[in-house]
């Protein structure tokens, strides 16, 4: 693997920073809600008309087909130039795992609909995966459909839905086989949010915000045109899906980290503690904060390899589990190191991440340790699928 910029990755670098230069909204995102929904429209929908949406999306479903590296480069500029983070944007399951599923396994029908909307930022989607008691266990969930004709009719309940009630589509995992079992009977729909039947309860968490629903299906129907590869074959789309999201889907969060362990140590050299040091003075701070810091920097090399592989096979593999528990578990770790030099005061928190940044990042901490899969289940991936260990009995 070379990990050289070429002349044109350069040449694209410079392009990217001096367009953000000058297009970076200066207003601040809003925190939550349908005006942080409209925020997120409106800054996708700039990228797509002056020819920055879908930076590695292929060329014949709208991108720019550049590079895994370059993909790269645009969320390190775009972590530079301080502009609006994709990662905790609305938009961010529609465009990281939705739209390359739907690439990876849709119909022509289905990509000519949703691909333009999704890049153009007139569609934002959520994931119905997740329910009450099949959270990390997904083989478990119990949501069923019944073929009904040319439709699907939906019952049950999906949990941890973020920004479900802002979403125009949702990515729905349901069980079309009554008497399958674990992952067998599974089936990836495309759902219409504004479909009848759907009811959204907002959940307010620890963060002071509604990105957490529930969201309840009573007798919905949705089309079988609307199924993501086969009926009963879900389980195989739905791994895919979850391979984009540990794996690309988390670049931004990755290279966020490197900054973010960056200020850490300027505010170590800053906060003075109750024997008049400053933070960094403390041999046992300053080694935690460098032991993070050379993680971060094994995470960034652990990225670049990713990017190349997917390059390679066109989708991510199970590394992409192992890249996502170290960033979770390095953010944890630095999280938890400034709030034991910034005090008690530290966790005073009024919901604005603008204006409270660590301590949102403290709270993140736990809920980035369960969103996406649970740190036990990327170990438990890892072991199998990348180790290729004898499964625990």
């Amino acid at each position: 693997m070379d990990l050289r910029y070429s002349d044109e990755d350069i040449a694209f670098r410079a392009r990217a920073r001096e367009w953000l230069k000058d297009n970076v909204p200066q207003e601040r995102r809003p925190a939550s809600g349908k005006a942080a929904s409209q925020f997120d429209r409106d800054w996708q929908g700039k990228l797509f008309e002056n020819g920055w949406a879908g930076v590695a999306w292929p060329k014949e479903y709208g991108g720019l087909g550049l590079s895994g590296l370059q993909q790269v480069i645009w969320y390190e500029e775009l972590s530079r130039a301080h502009a609006p983070a994709q990662h905790i944007s609305t938009a961010y399951v529609a465009q990281m795992h939705a739209g390359p599923t739907v690439m990876a396994r849709g119909t022509e029908e289905q990509r000519a609909f949703h691909l333009p909307r999704i890049l153009s930022g007139k569609s934002l989607w959520c994931q119905g995966f997740s329910e009450p008691n099949a959270g990390s266990d997904l083989a478990a969930l119990k949501t069923k459909g019944t073929v009904d004709g040319d439709t699907i009719i939906v019952n049950g309940a999906k949990m941890w839905t973020t920004d479900a009630a802002h979403a125009d589509f949702m990515e729905l995992l349901i069980r079309t086989d009554p008497d399958s079992q674990r992952h067998k009977g599974l089936t990836w729909l495309i759902c219409d949010m504004t479909t009848p039947g759907i009811d959204i309860k907002p959940i307010r968490t620890m963060l002071q915000d509604d990105h957490v629903n529930m969201v309840f299906f009573d007798d919905v129907r949705i089309p079988l045109a609307n199924v993501v590869g086969e009926v009963g074959g879900g389980w195989s789309t739905a791994l895919a899906t979850l391979s984009f999201e540990r794996g690309l889907g988390f670049i931004a969060d990755q290279l966020e980290l490197f900054e973010r362990v960056g200020r850490a140590i300027e505010l170590a050299g800053t906060v003075r503690l109750d024997d008049g040091r400053l933070a960094i003075e403390h041999d046992d701070i300053a080694q935690r904060l460098a032991s993070i810091k050379a993680d971060t920097m094994a995470i960034r090399a652990m990225t670049l390899a990713e990017i190349t592989e997917t390059d390679r096979t066109g989708e991510p593999g199970p590394k992409g589990s192992m890249m996502k528990l170290m960033v979770t578990t390095t953010h944890k770790a630095l999280s938890q190191l400034v709030g034991e030099f910034l005090g008690w005061g530290f966790m005073e928190f009024d919901g604005d991440r603008a204006t409270n940044p660590w301590t949102h990042d403290y709270l993140w901490s736990w809920v980035f340790s369960i969103a996406g899969g649970t740190n036990e289940i990327q170990r438990e991936i890892t072991a199998d699928r990348v180790l290729e260990l004898p499964k625990a009995r």
